[in-house]
């Protein structure tokens, strides 16, 4: 998801809770596009399920935009909340849920969580806040909110992955991969890499998601480079345009007893000296 040059912590210190996010505040339809056209073959939600089973279970998706993966969760899940900072996303989430009785959408920050303590068995968020370094409060906040024995699953693009984390670098090149990935691993978090499959219905919707995601120049070389990859098809009569993109799904779980020494979050937000992350996908 497209990148800011300025930190969460460096918003914070500001006096700044929340971060527009460039692609879906400003360019909702096109990101409807993008989810949309987001892993065709379910990977993700294969590898979410595989570290966590949410049927009749409580679920809190932070950061929920306008509510596209809460009916997911509500097909088989107890009850449902999103949360979600920007007012106008917020309604268009009520809307898309409309009546759908186990699905509730709060308007809320991930630093300020709008729910009550101990009320989730599973604690979501998806390119929605939780990069690395700086967003310590967020953690805080779903660890408080979790049941023990919840488990919390963030899913955010692997920056390492060839070729949409090779763009996202050329935007943000002091982005540091893996150093986010030993931020979480300190934290308690495993990680399982996972690669995914975009597609899109015509070169016309993968240039109109492109360009919301990365800056001109990268936009117009990410665009040559996946119309190259879809030579063959395009010159078979196929239209619809496909794009490998990598993500890691990282996951802790509340422990049920005695907790584990330098486990909690404020253990390790107390070591870890208040560094400030270089940058964000999608911050709401």
């Amino acid at each position: 998801m497209r990148w800011f040059t300025r930190s969460a912590s460096s918003f914070r210190d500001a006096g700044e809770e929340v971060l527009p996010s460039p692609n879906i505040w400003y360019y909702q339809k096109a990101y409807e596009v993008e989810n949309r056209a987001q892993d065709v073959d379910d990977e993700i939600w294969r590898v979410l399920g595989e570290c966590r089973d949410w049927s009749g279970a409580d679920v809190l998706d932070i950061g929920c935009g306008d509510g596209f993966h809460l009916p997911r969760f509500a097909s088989t899940a107890r009850s449902v909340v999103g949360v979600e900072p920007h007012e106008p996303l917020v309604r268009d989430a009520r809307r898309r849920v409309g009546e759908t009785p186990n699905i509730e959408v709060r308007q809320g920050r991930a630093q300020r969580l709008p729910v009550p303590d101990s009320s989730f068995d599973v604690v979501h968020a998806r390119t929605a806040y939780f990069f690395g370094p700086g967003c310590e409060p967020g953690l805080r906040e779903a660890e408080r909110v979790l049941r023990p024995g919840g488990t919390m699953m963030i899913v955010d693009l692997d920056v390492a992955s060839e070729p949409y984390g090779r763009w996202m670098r050329r935007d943000l090149p002091h982005y540091d991969p893996p150093g986010v990935e030993k931020f979480f691993a300190r934290r308690g978090f495993g990680c399982r890499k996972v690669m995914t499959r975009w597609l899109f219905e015509d070169a016309a919707a993968m240039e109109a998601v492109l360009k919301i995601e990365f800056s001109a120049p990268v936009a117009a070389k990410a665009i040559a480079e996946v119309r190259r990859l879809n030579e063959v098809s395009s010159s078979a009569g196929e239209k619809r345009v496909t794009l490998p993109v990598g993500y890691r799904v990282h996951t802790r779980t509340k422990p049920t007893g005695l907790v584990v020494p330098d486990h909690s979050v404020s253990s390790a937000d107390a070591s870890s000296g208040g560094v400030s992350s270089s940058a964000s996908p999608r911050m709401p």
